[in-house]
């Protein structure tokens, strides 16, 4: 797992008025794992162990995120926003005018994971400046968790 520059095709992507922030992450998959987008988001976020999970959601609304819905509309509270059979876009309002994006978008061998994020005001502003080195790790940690699992799956099914 890696991080790399936001790819302009998956910056069209979003669906916010306005990306202020976006990072990138690309993770080396199996050729031969094939899932859709969706079922990514969902082993990456579902799957993560539910003290992760906590985390995360106790993360997520302490920044204002908008977090709902129910499962075939959502994945861990995100809404979804497009669904095709390239990518999923998962989003969440925000109270405080910062609005968020997740994408996740297979490709053969990788998955590129990228966030986007909206700042309509200075609190939003000084919001994401103070935790965007937490965001970064915890971004690591979660990709880097997932990919464990996905290993530790296929090592012992024999497909590795």
């Amino acid at each position: 797992m890696r991080q790399v520059a936001v790819p302009a095709e998956a910056r069209v992507l979003s669906t916010l008025s306005r990306v202020d922030y976006a990072d990138a992450f690309l993770v080396d998959t199996d050729p031969g794992q094939d899932r859709t987008a969706e079922q990514w988001a969902r082993l990456i976020l579902h799957g993560a162990p539910i003290a992760v999970r906590t985390r995360l959601l106790a993360g997520w609304s302490m920044i204002g995120l908008k977090l709902g819905g129910g499962f075939d509309r959502s994945v861990l509270g995100w809404e979804l926003r497009a669904n095709t059979a390239d990518f999923v876009l998962l989003g969440a309002d925000s109270r405080i005018g910062m609005p968020g994006e997740l994408l996740f978008k297979p490709t053969r061998g990788a998955l590129l994971f990228c966030t986007f994020v909206q700042q309509d005001s200075y609190v939003a502003r000084a919001v994401w400046t103070a935790i965007e080195p937490a965001h970064l790790r915890v971004v690591r940690d979660v990709l880097d968790h997932a990919g464990r699992r996905l290993r530790s799956t296929l090592s012992t099914r024999g497909e590795s």
